[in-house]
C-alpha cells in the first residue's frame, strides 16, 4: 500500500490539497512503514486544481491521501480512483502515518468551499 501526505514546506501536513504540490510518499507493508518515505514534487499543472480528473495523475498508484484540508470535489475525485481520503489536524506526517496504521488518526470533515474555474 503507498500513503501520500501533502506537505508543501516538507515539514508539516499542509491545509490546502487542491493547491499542493509536494507530497511525502509511504511504502506500507503489513501494516508497518518499509524503507524512507520519497518525496514526490508536482509540476504547477499537475496539482488537483491545474489538473483534470479525467486523465492519469501521478498520485493514482496510491491507496490513503493524508491533508490537513480538501472539499468534498477533491474527495470525490480521490475516491472514484479508489483512494481513502483523509483530513486530520495533525502536523507531523510521521505521526499522522503512525495514528493511521493503527486506527487512532482524528478525521476533520471536508471544507466547504467554491472555487471559480
Amino acid at each position: 500500500m503507498k500513503i501520500a501526505v501533502t506537505s508543501q514546506n516538507r515539514h508539516e501536513i499542509t491545509e490546502h490539497a487542491g493547491r499542493c504540490r509536494k507530497f511525502w510518499i509511504y511504502e506500507i507493508q503489513d501494516g508497518k512503514v518499509i524503507g524512507e518515505k520519497a518525496l514526490l514534487e508536482l509540476s504547477k499543472e499537475q496539482a488537483f486544481h491545474e489538473s483534470s480528473p479525467h486523465q492519469a495523475h501521478p498520485l493514482d498508484d496510491i491507496q490513503v491521501f493524508i491533508t490537513g484540508g480538501m472539499g468534498m470535489g477533491l474527495i470525490n475525485r480521490l475516491n472514484a480512483k479508489g483512494v481513502e481520503a483523509i483530513i486530520t489536524q495533525e502536523k507531523e506526517p510521521e505521526k499522522a502515518i503512525i495514528a493511521y496504521l493503527d486506527g487512532s488518526i482524528d478525521r476533520l470533515p471536508p471544507h466547504q468551499h467554491s472555487h471559480q474555474h
